[in-house]
């Protein structure tokens, strides 16, 4: 198992003065990251379906992991809710242990297979349903069990492993190898496969959500306005979007509400309830909406 192998070139290396341990650790980090490259045509493989059925239901993102795996996945989960509007309705965490372990070790709570195909079941997960498993080894019990059985239930299955021949990677409909190989601290994957695994998450579920519909030019249109920072930003996205002064993109968002999708429809001159119902035919898609009421307004 690649993960787990001793680097001889680190042989010593709790004797090297601090300087070049940080250098090493920092080298290695940026090799973590360049293995995501080859797996680059396989996440948009896996974002392109996972968004049609996602597009097309209410299905759920489902995450699935043990360990540090598990908290990255969960830290990607929270996220798409105040970035991308995602409802957390439809996001569901299968942790080994449960949401404790994500502050503290829950011994072998990775073993438990039998957890694993529990959440998957009492989840009632269907071909609606989109299910991503993290695991550095590619072996852990807990998450080969709930991705075998989020398959077996029809849910589109997606997997992260630093080992190419892994149980995990065989059970998933879309396998992405991140090869980081050994560690530079023995089997501490918390580091290189850690590195790798988030960006790949997050190229992931980006794409997801920019396929959804949710990302209008480089604009997080679906934001969640929470404070007053974010207000300022959707005041900008909205008058860059638009076309109208920051006064008129304000007054526009606080019309629609803080949506900043209906705000740039009402700023670029349509009515309220006019915006609203070209929002809905067409399909909560901004880029739709605004196509088709340029279309309207040159014929």
């Amino acid at each position: 198992m690649s993960t787990e192998g001793t680097s001889r070139r680190y042989l010593g290396l709790d004797l090297w003065p601090t300087a070049d341990v940080v250098a090493a650790m920092f080298e290695e980090q940026l090799a973590a990251a360049a293995t995501v490259k080859d797996q680059v045509g396989a996440l948009a493989r896996a974002a392109d379906e996972a968004s049609e059925r996602l597009g097309q239901s209410d299905g759920r993102l489902v995450y699935v992991g043990a360990g540090t795996s598990g908290r990255l996945a969960v830290l990607d989960g929270v996220e798409l809710e105040p970035t991308f509007g995602w409802s957390r309705e439809r996001l569901i965490y299968a942790i080994a242990g449960g949401m404790d372990a994500l502050s503290g070790s829950v011994e072998n709570a990775e073993d438990d297979d039998k957890a694993g195909e529990e959440i998957v079941r009492s989840s009632r997960l269907d071909r609606s349903d989109v299910v991503i498993g993290v695991s550095a080894s590619g072996t852990t019990p807990y998450t080969v069990a709930a991705i075998r059985e989020a398959r077996a239930s029809g849910a589109l299955t997606i997997a992260l492993s630093s080992n190419a021949d892994s149980p995990l990677l065989d059970v998933a409909a879309h396998a992405i190898v991140l090869d980081t190989g050994d560690e530079v601290v023995t089997g501490s994957t918390r580091m290189k496969a850690g590195t790798a695994q988030k960006i790949a998450l997050n190229l992931l579920s980006t794409g997801i959500m920019i396929r959804l519909g949710r990302v209008y030019d480089s604009l997080m249109i679906d934001m969640r306005v929470s404070n007053r920072k974010l207000r300022a930003r959707a005041i900008t996205i909205v008058a860059e979007i638009s076309g109208a002064d920051a006064s008129e993109a304000e007054a526009a968002l606080d019309l629609a509400g803080g949506n900043i999708k209906l705000a740039a429809l009402l700023a670029m001159g349509m009515s309220r309830d006019g915006a609203a119902d070209l929002l809905a035919r067409s399909g909560d898609n901004l880029r739709t909406a605004i196509n088709a009421w340029e279309s309207r307004q040159r014929s």
